[in-house]
């Protein structure tokens, strides 16, 4: 026993300073010899989450987070071209039934260089919801501020067209909502004007139907009868 230990020291320790300098020559041509793509590191990017294929006829009217942290495993010489420009996360939402919620995100969602591989993704999972589509037609309701002349009277009110389209998710879409116009001042009108004025919807979430973005407000003027100007005048 006693030879057999003295035996380990002579081999270990016998020369050690060679031994030493042979270790760390041997491990400096291993770093410096060894392919780039043997060697492998790690890397995490945020990137932006796309949505494609949004069914037809339905909105997203909860959206999923806007970006996500993948990490990547690439070799040593790729590490430069993994960036937020050659990194996509897409979430394909083809077919999918109008009541999911939830969506896993899995390794293929991400488009990446070759070579490369993804490790993990942060959040693995998202939840958004979709609604149908909902159209309807909505009365204008024109906004009028202001007062004309002593002496006149604005003795009617047309809107050119009436109704106006509108679509959006149908929770959203309701009959007592009305399609406002930007304000029509009438304080320094003197006759009858067609006046055309943007149109303002009730909710961030609704949008126009049609390509018409305003209407015509027509705008009949006539003087007061003396007796309604002086009648007009002791009410002021």
């Amino acid at each position: 026993m006693i030879e057999m230990v003295r035996l380990i020291r002579r081999i270990f320790f016998r020369n050690w300073g060679l031994k030493l300098f042979s270790f760390f020559l041997a491990l400096f041509l291993w770093i410096t010899l060894i392919p780039e793509e043997k060697v492998f590191s790690e890397k995490t990017l945020t990137v932006p989450l796309e949505l494609h294929n949004i069914p037809p006829e339905t909105e997203i009217v909860k959206k999923p987070p806007t970006t996500v942290d993948v990490n990547i495993r690439a070799p040593k010489r790729l590490l430069d071209q993994i960036t937020p420009a050659t990194v996509h996360a897409v979430l394909d939402l083809t077919n999918v039934p109008v009541d999911k919620r939830d969506y896993s995100l899995i390794n293929n969602m991400i488009s990446i260089p070759e070579g490369a591989e993804v490790k993990d993704i942060i959040p693995g999972q998202v939840t958004l919801t979709l609604e149908r589509t909902k159209e309807i037609l909505l009365d204008v309701e024109p906004d009028i501020k202001g007062k004309l002349p002593d002496g006149l009277k604005l003795e009617k009110i047309e809107v050119i067209p009436p109704q106006v389209p509108v679509r959006g998710p149908e929770s959203k879409v309701t009959n007592n909502f009305k399609v406002k116009t930007e304000p029509v001042d009438v304080s320094s009108l003197s006759d009858s004007a067609e006046i055309e004025a943007d149109l303002i919807l009730p909710a961030p979430d609704l949008r126009l139907a049609s390509p018409r973005k305003t209407v015509l407000i027509r705008l009949t003027i006539q003087e007061e009868a003396s007796g309604e100007a002086g009648s007009r005048r002791k009410k002021d």
